[in-house]
């Protein structure tokens, strides 16, 4: 499909610079496949959903992936993407033209990465310099990576630390949060326990690709960058008999979709999995383990627009959107939320 199909004009000012306070105080857009949009609360989920439906949250945790170095007197960005082993990482390098495999960037006086590799993509592998644990090194010279849309119009700070990590983050690794996610509160999960609904954890560390815009005019030409994913045997089974048993399965963000449909044999079966994915979702994709999805509200042309319409229709999240803008939505990572239930 034409990329230009999925663009539509969003208003500066309704991207969210901040969260909503409480999380669960947000609003939230529910849309039925058989009925009008309705304004809600994402406070009003329990009596949105049904008695045995399982919520599939991502337990990743976001790392402190965006460093500030230099290579001798130029000043790079670099924000770490897909982890590689121990000590290497796939990277982007912002101002990294001049970039030569070899040569070292530093980030102050203690942390250090060595060159290894340009992808053709124009990411880098680049490799930890010294013993210390990867994870200590990034604690003391990275910062919380926030999308750009938000870091181009404020600087990323203490607060974010906390505010850009879900209540469920316990894996190390992810790069962007699963930002549905971030509208849970321990309240809202004794809520939704109550009214009968259950919860389930997987695992997928999020890449900074997530981000990147489509530059292909058609949806075809558009490579998606691989992140790690993991669903056990023992919640593989349990989303399955829940299944079969007459319940639905929300996904709560769209890298949970992405993993539980990367996971599905044709049947609609849920396997156990580990690995990469790079499943791209667009219209005409047919759905096989999921039965709807809470997520936030996207990009225009971006890879997550294109799943929602595939699940939703383009028409109707067209018209969803557009519903959205004018009742002042707040839009993307620390938006407000949508409940899609096709």
């Amino acid at each position: 499909m034409r990329v230009d199909h999925f663009d539509f004009e969003l208003p500066t000012d309704r991207i969210a610079l901040r969260p909503a306070r409480p999380r669960d105080s947000a609003r939230m857009l529910v849309v039925d496949g058989r009925s009008p949009v309705v304004d809600r609360s994402v406070r009003d989920l329990p009596s949105a959903l049904r008695a045995g439906d399982v919520l599939i949250f991502n337990d990743t945790r976001v790392i402190p992936a965006q460093l500030e170095g230099r290579r001798g007197q130029a000043r790079l960005g670099v924000t770490l993407h897909k982890r590689l082993d121990l000590r290497r990482w796939q990277a982007f390098v912002r101002n990294g033209r001049r970039l030569r495999a070899g040569e070292t960037i530093a980030f102050g006086n203690d942390v250090a990465v060595l060159a290894e590799e340009r992808h053709p993509d124009g990411s880098w592998t680049l490799a930890f310099a010294g013993d210390e644990p990867v994870e200590l090194l990034l604690e003391r010279a990275g910062t919380m990576p926030l999308p750009p849309y938000i870091a181009a119009r404020r600087t990323p700070d203490e607060a974010d630390r906390t505010d850009y990590q879900t209540m469920f983050a316990s894996r190390d690794g992810a790069v962007a949060a699963p930002t549905a996610a971030l509208h849970f509160t321990p309240e809202l999960l004794a809520s939704l326990e109550a009214a009968g609904i259950a919860r389930e954890l997987l695992t997928l560390h999020v890449g900074a690709g997530t981000f990147l815009p489509v530059k292909a005019d058609d949806t075809n030409d558009h490579v998606m960058h691989a992140e790690w994913g993991r669903i056990d045997a023992a919640t593989a089974e349990r989303l399955n008999k829940a299944r079969q048993d007459g319940g639905r399965l929300i996904c709560v963000g769209t890298t949970s979709l992405r993993l539980l449909e990367s996971a599905c044999d044709e049947a609609g079966t849920i396997q156990p999995f580990e690995g990469d994915t790079a499943i791209f979702i667009t219209p005409g994709y047919r759905f096989r383990g999921v039965d709807g999805l809470m997520t936030n509200f996207h990009l225009p042309r971006s890879t997550l627009f294109m799943l929602v319409s595939a699940l939703m229709g383009l028409e109707r999240m067209q018209a969803a959107y557009a519903h959205a803008i004018a009742s002042d939505y707040r839009f993307y990572s620390y938006g407000d939320a949508s409940l899609l239930i096709p």
